[in-house]
Formats: C-alpha cells, structure tokens, sequence
C-alpha cells in the first residue's frame, strides 16, 4: 500500500507562529491531539517544530488543495487563531521506497 493514496498529491504546510510562544504553548496539547489524529487517519507523512521555533512544517497527503485546507481549518493552532498556514503543492517524480 502506498504512503500516497491514489489520487491524491503531496503539501508541504508552513506554518507560522502569529502569538507569543506563551499562548503557542496553551495550545500545544489541543494541537497535537489533531496531529495524532492525522497521522492515525493518514493523512500525514511528516511533521515537526521550525529551528528556530517560529512555527513548524507538515508535510501530508490530500485529493486537492481545498480539501487540505479543510482539514487544517480544524486543528487547533488555526481554531485559536495563533498560527498562519501556507500551502506547497507537489506531485513527487521521485519517492524513497519506504514511502512507495
């Protein structure tokens, strides 16, 4: 079975802190709760804190853009309006096996 579901491509999500870490950190718990979720469901493939910690990196799997954006609208840190999203999409030419 392939990391990537038929029919679907690869985002890479950007996301940036909007707040002071002290309000990041009241939302961490909440956050990743939605991100073991994603992972269960799986629709992530990757994901993690920025060095520096200004925000943080997913990299997921979804049909279309707006799909992508309709899951993220529920996670917590865009519920709190405490980070602010941007969207990559790429088709991969090339997968590590693992990942085939």
């Amino acid at each position: 079975m392939s990391t990537i579901p038929e029919g679907h491509t690869l985002f890479v999500v950007d996301i940036e802190y909007t707040v002071p870490m002290e309000q990041i950190q009241a939302v961490i718990e909440p956050h990743m709760a939605f991100v073991r979720n994603a992972y269960a469901e799986g629709r992530f493939i990757a994901s993690g804190a920025k060095v520096p910690r200004t925000g943080g990196v997913i990299v997921m799997t979804a049909p279309s853009l707006e799909d992508a954006q309709a899951y993220l609208a529920a996670d917590p840190f865009v519920t709190e309006n405490v980070a602010s999203y941007s969207y990559t999409q790429f088709m991969p030419s090339n997968l590590h096996p693992a990942l085939k």
